[in-house]
Order: C-alpha cells, then structure tokens, then sequence
C-alpha cells in the first residue's frame, strides 16, 4: 500500500484543474482585483513588485521572487501602490471563475497589460479550485496570506514555462495546470518548514522522528482500530513518553487527533462519494454507523445524515451548510 502523507491528502482536495493562469506584465500605475470567490490565489512576482491588500485590511509588501498564497474566498487587491485602488482608469480584475463572468481564450492563456519592459512588474497568478471538504483543513492551518522567497533560477524557468503555454500549443493547459499544482506545493512546503511553531501539527509530527512513524501508520490505514499503545509501538517508545511527546507537539491528545482527523475524512466522504453512512463509519474506524453518527454530530454539530444534505450542490446554490 503506498503511503499518503496528511499534506498531499488534503491537497487532493484543491487543484488547478482548468486552471485560469494570466501571465500579466503592468506599467505604473496598476491595481488588480482578484475576484475568483477561490480557496486559494497563488501570485508569483517574477519581476518588480507591488502590495497585497486583503479585506482586514492587512497590507502586505512582495518583491521579485517572491510567491504569496492569499486564502479565499473574499476579494482582494494587488497594487502597485496602495492608493492606486482607488484610480479608475489603473483598475484590472481577474473573475474567471466566478459564474457571472466569461474570459476569453487569451485571458484563459496569458495576458500582457501594459508594457513588456525591464521596468514593468510581471506576475504569474493561479486561481485554484476545490471538490468537497477535503481541503478545509489545510486552509484552517494557513494565515490570510503567506509568502515565500523563490531563487532567481525558479522565477526564470516559471516564466518561460507560462510563455511556452500562453501560445496555446496542445497540452499547454495541462502544462499550466500541473505546473500550478506542483508550485503550490512546493511554495506551502517551504513556508511549513520555516513557520516553526506556526505550522500545524500534522506536518510538524511528520518532521519529528518518534511521532513520524506513528502518523504515518495511522494516515495510511486511519480505518484500523488505533489505540496510543499500538500507535506507540509503531513508534518504538512507552505509551508514556508516546502520550507526552505528541500532546507537547500536536497540541492535543493522541485520540483526539485521531477523532479530528477522521471525522475530517468522514465530511469529506459524505460531500465527495455516495458511500452509506455504515460504509464510512468503517472505513474510519467506527464499528456501527450508530457510534460514529452521534461522534460526528458531537464534533461537527449536525448529523451525516444533515452535513450530507447541506453539502450537495442543490443546498449549495440556495446558501445552505
């Protein structure tokens, strides 16, 4: 059986898929409002700069090489200036995915506003979208925005890569697309290893060698019947110093991980499959659909049954769950 890490399962739940790239090259003065109604907006800065402006009001500064993962779903802004959000005639939107608006096959592929010169600022911008539930844990663990300091060799071979497909040759969405998928993980992996203490416990398990092996087990088969002894062995350490080492890292007791993390994967199932509730309460490690339905309404409020209703597409559309 292969291993899925807890960083590529929840990513499986967001991806470029018909991704809507815009390769944009700005001459002063410029604002661009991202207006997508996305989980997640990737904006890398080959060349120049600009700041981010995010609805809270949060104001942050990115350079050439850097690469900003901005968290949805709320509009935002990139300016060249702050006071330039407010200058009509210096306003460009991107909204390609949102249902009221058409783009057409060049802004599908690649858009140069302004003038291509040394001067200009030039950016790489990646709208993802989202199937299910699956990624919200993974947007739980980021700030509103997070940056990240590419090296000049990896500005150069993305904006050769965003060129190649912005001449729409075959397979140039599929280029885009994984090239998206790829640098999104590569940019969130980045910014875990230097968050610290900020990175979520999952991903800072995964780098400690007694609880790695442990978690590891426990995200291959979540559907086994785990206790913090077999968790322990795995680990080759007391159910003691097991018990006290994840609580001092995760945060929170080795069972309640596990409650979390499959409840987590059961909202996923009832969004993303049409197995019966019985179905996956074994498949995460409950014995009867009776015990698992009175957890999952202790911890998420609602019954499978309701959580299921309120995430079908009809519910969605009327603004229900």
């Amino acid at each position: 059986m292969s291993s899925v890490d807890p960083l590529s399962s929840l990513l499986s739940g967001i991806r470029a898929e018909g991704s809507v790239v815009t390769h944009a090259v700005l001459t002063q003065p410029w604002t661009i409002r991202f207006a997508d109604d996305t989980p997640l907006t990737m904006i890398s800065v080959l060349r120049g700069g600009g700041t981010l402006l995010l609805p809270d009001g949060t104001a942050r500064e990115v350079g050439a090489g850097d690469t900003a993962v901005v968290r949805g779903p709320e509009p935002f802004h990139l300016a060249d200036d702050p006071a330039t959000v407010h200058n009509p005639h210096a306003a460009y939107e991107i909204a390609c995915f949102t249902t009221d608006t058409t783009c057409t096959a060049e802004e599908l592929g690649g858009i140069h506003w302004g003038t291509d010169s040394e001067e200009a600022t030039a950016l790489i911008v990646g709208a993802y979208r989202a199937s299910g539930h699956r990624h919200e844990r993974l947007l739980r663990a980021l700030p509103p925005v997070l940056v990240v300091e590419e090296d000049a060799e990896v500005c150069a071979w993305l904006e050769t890569a965003a060129a190649d497909a912005a001449q729409r040759s075959a397979g140039s969405q599929a280029l885009m697309d994984r090239l998206l998928d790829w640098a999104l993980v590569c940019t969130l992996r980045s910014w875990f290893d230097k968050a610290g203490a900020e990175a979520p416990g999952w991903y800072r398990g995964l780098a400690d060698p007694v609880l790695a092996p442990a978690l590891q087990a426990f995200h291959d088969r979540p559907g086994r019947t785990w206790t913090v002894a077999t968790l322990a062995a795995r680990s080759g350490v007391s159910r003691a110093l097991f018990a006290k080492r994840f609580t001092q890292l995760m945060g929170r007791p080795p069972l309640a991980y596990l409650t979390e993390c499959r409840l987590d994967e059961a909202a996923a199932l009832l969004t993303d499959t049409d197995l019966t509730i019985a179905r996956i309460a074994r498949s995460v490690g409950y014995a009867d659909a009776f015990g698992f339905s009175a957890a999952f309404k202790r911890h998420k409020g609602v019954s499978p049954s309701a959580f299921r209703r309120g995430s079908s597409p009809d519910a969605r559309s009327r603004g229900v769950g």
